[in-house]
């Protein structure tokens, strides 16, 4: 029984949750110091560069992180997409904690969904925009 819950804990939260952090990522390496420097916080910058020298080092290899990311977000929302329909337990308590489970798995996709956009925009579009 416990190998048949491992491939649904993996496909409903360890795959969503690895993917808002590598959303994240690139959220912190590319697109929060372009941000701030079109707004005219080059200041912070260099203050968050000196506190946090290795994101210079992730953002010299943006395209690898971004690649990354959008693949485990594709694979992340393929295996949502494709569990969408997958039956619940029969018990009312397990029901009620695999709806919970899907629900956090559907928020946290669509947040590092939100996070990668914004932060592709910023590092590969608006440079090209507001440069």
């Amino acid at each position: 029984m416990e190998a048949e819950t491992q491939p649904s804990l993996w496909r409903q939260m360890i795959l969503p949750s690895l993917t808002l952090f590598t959303s994240a990522g690139t959220l912190v390496c590319c697109a929060l110091p372009a941000l701030l420097v079109t707004i005219g916080m080059g200041a912070s910058v260099a203050g968050l560069v000196g506190a946090a020298p290795w994101i210079t080092v992730l953002s010299e290899y943006k395209g690898v992180v971004f690649t990354v990311a959008g693949i485990l977000l594709a694979l992340a929302t393929w295996m949502h997409w494709r569990s969408r329909h997958a039956p619940c337990p029969a018990d009312p308590d397990l029901a009620r904690a695999c709806g919970r489970l899907r629900s956090f798995s559907s928020v946290v996709l669509g947040s590092s969904i939100v996070l990668y956009l914004v932060g592709f925009f910023f590092a590969f579009v608006a440079v090209h925009i507001f440069y």
